[in-house]
């Protein structure tokens, strides 16, 4: 499994665990619903602010103390300049 495949994952329980549709989650992050759908599917990468808005969810819910989960999104989130830099909103 490839970070980007382990971001969508993680974006998909964050979702979950909210308890939301892919238009509520991408409402309460101020991006558009198929942007989630983009995330979701591995297809692009939160950029770094809409990141920051998923750790504010992740703590949120009681999750922001996953160190596994926040170095996860973060490694993923942002890609090293050898990675494919497909970020979107």
């Amino acid at each position: 499994m490839t970070q980007s495949d382990d971001l969508a994952v993680l974006i998909r329980e964050i979702r979950g665990r909210l308890g939301l549709t892919q238009e509520k989650f991408a409402a309460r992050l101020g991006v558009t619903l198929p942007t989630i759908n983009r995330w979701e599917n591995g297809r692009t990468r939160p950029s770094p602010l809409a990141s920051e808005k998923i750790k504010e969810l992740l703590q949120e819910i009681g999750m922001g103390g996953d160190d596994s989960m926040t170095r996860l999104l973060a490694r993923a989130a942002w890609p090293t300049p050898e990675e494919d830099t497909k970020t979107d909103e």
